[in-house]
């Protein structure tokens, strides 16, 4: 096949830091590369280059051996290039059908054809086996959901192309497993794809070549023939890294968090959970799986406060919750690690000190009654950086120059080093390397040996096996079964969370 991509001697640096440094690569028509390292590492920026996106300081781009102009993401587009971005390129008010066709809108007599472009997108979902509702509003939707739209949009276009920067972080295993179909699919019709993802299992299983970037350098490149995870993930953090999670068995005493007979209603007016009752004991990680969208997102918001409960009561420590109160259960003993740490655990406009007080910003010793104490935020963020291997130069740079996974550290640092009674941690680990993973996984061990009752919702059922020390099945809003950690049995596990058992 012929090359698509030539990447050449490409470096980028923003300020200080060195994200890229002669960076050679290419990718061929029909090819699938995967970019593997760990956040930081400069894949992003890299990706952003090919893109028209980040101007390179040196070096040479070449699609289809024309040198691309930097920062002309137009040129990319026209060339064949399409991308699909790790964070959501799409209008929250706008329909799947509206955000699709945006740009590029069809038209009749001038006049938009919005029948025809509803017919297109359930055309194109079909096609590439991606189900989505093509009259439903992007923020009323799952995170998956709305990753699915991203993927087709960038499909849409006949690319010869295509970009793909994590885009399995927020999909489901079998979600996962169809868009890896796709994309050997693609490549089988001369499609090139750049792949940048940190599940090693997806990289053994459709990459032809590996490449893996680390502080911004090319480490080298190798097949899945060749390596294996283990000597990937040694490549990508430049040390050994324990792939499976090391822990003691857990020592489950007394009931911190009580959820009794809770209804809640999503943004669609929906009951998404129903008469739902779990309990989390002091020294235990109970586990959530379930297939995205079957309540978890609802059941995590109203534990929290964040969002109203139809019926129902959370307690801690038998102290019952007050409703839409975030403050009230921060108060009461509840951290709080989100799905979305862009949405609800960061303000990226914030300094990353500031972020690691976010919600105690007003108590001692970081304030005295409407001053603040600086000097103490300072060093409280500095001494977080240090302990919880944030890799940012100091505390005072904005949460926004931070790569995905050192923004999750930061909100994990948050949380945990307060050492609350209850730790809800919702896909705390989504969308981050094997290096960092690894890090928050002992980080929630450690929370869970210090008697904290750790409630942890995941779509990666692997994490839950792993982590968990009972595991409780959601499907359509209700728990339909609960195991220990020596009972849970892959197969039955994901028969309950697909809903063909009971």
């Amino acid at each position: 096949m012929n090359t698509l991509l030539e990447i050449e001697g490409v470096s980028k640096r923003f300020g200080a830091v060195i994200a890229n440094e002669n960076i050679s690569l290419t990718v061929k028509g029909g090819e699938i590369l995967a970019l593997l390292g760990e956040n930081g590492a400069g894949k992003s920026t890299l990706v952003k280059a090919v893109f028209g996106l980040v101007r390179p300081d040196s070096g040479t781009i070449k699609i289809d051996g024309i040198v691309m102009e930097s920062s002309d993401t137009a040129a990319a587009i026209a060339r064949g290039v399409g991308m699909v971005h790790q964070h959501f390129q799409l209008v929250p008010v706008m329909s799947v059908t509206e955000n699709l066709i945006l740009g590029d809108e069809p038209k009749r007599f001038g006049v938009l054809n919005i029948k025809r472009a509803r017919a297109e997108v359930l055309s194109l979902s079909e096609k590439y086996g991606l189900e989505v509702d093509p009259d439903a509003i992007i923020e009323d939707l799952p995170v998956g959901m709305a990753q699915r739209v991203e993927i087709l949009k960038a499909l849409r276009r006949d690319v010869k192309l295509l970009i793909l920067d994590e885009p399995t972080a927020v999909l489901t295993p079998q979600e996962t497993d169809e868009l890896l179909e796709v994309l050997r699919n693609l490549a089988k019709r001369g499609v090139g794809i750049l792949f940048i993802t940190h599940k090693l299992r997806e990289v053994m299983a459709v990459a032809d070549r590996i490449a893996v970037l680390r502080d911004g350098k090319l480490m080298g490149t190798t097949t899945p023939k060749e390596s294996s995870e283990s000597k990937l993930a040694q490549m990508m953090v430049g040390r050994e890294v324990v792939l499976r999670v090391e822990k003691g068995p857990g020592k489950p005493k007394e009931v911190l968090l009580a959820v009794r007979n809770l209804k809640v209603i999503d943004d669609r007016k929906l009951e998404a959970v129903r008469d739902l009752s779990l309990e989390v004991h002091a020294g235990e990680i109970l586990g959530i799986a379930g297939v995205e969208g079957n309540g978890q997102r609802e059941l995590v918001e109203a534990i929290c406060s964040m969002r109203p409960r139809s019926s129902g009561e959370v307690m801690v420590k038998g102290q019952v919750i007050p409703n839409l109160s975030p403050r009230a259960a921060h108060l009461a003993g509840v951290s709080h690690i989100p799905e979305d740490r862009e949405k609800h655990g960061l303000v990226t406009s914030y300094s990353i000190a500031d972020n690691l007080v976010l919600n105690r910003f007003d108590q001692a010793p970081f304030a005295n009654g409407w001053i603040r104490n600086l000097e103490k935020v300072a060093n409280n963020g500095e001494a977080l950086v240090e302990k919880f291997d944030i890799r940012a130069p100091n505390a005072s740079l904005s949460a926004d120059s931070l790569s995905g996974g050192n923004k999750q550290k930061v909100v994990v640092a948050r949380e945990l080093s307060q050492q609350l009674d209850v730790v809800v941690a919702s896909q705390p680990t989504r969308g981050i390397d094997v290096g960092s993973i690894e890090f928050i996984h002992n980080q929630l061990i450690s929370a869970r040996d210090a008697g904290a009752a750790v409630l942890l919702v995941s779509a990666e059922l692997d994490e839950i096996l792993s982590l968990a020390d009972r595991i409780a099945v959601i499907s359509n809003g209700k728990i339909v079964a609960t195991f220990g950690s020596k009972e849970a049995d892959r197969n039955t596990i994901g028969r309950l969370m697909a809903g063909l058992a009971s």
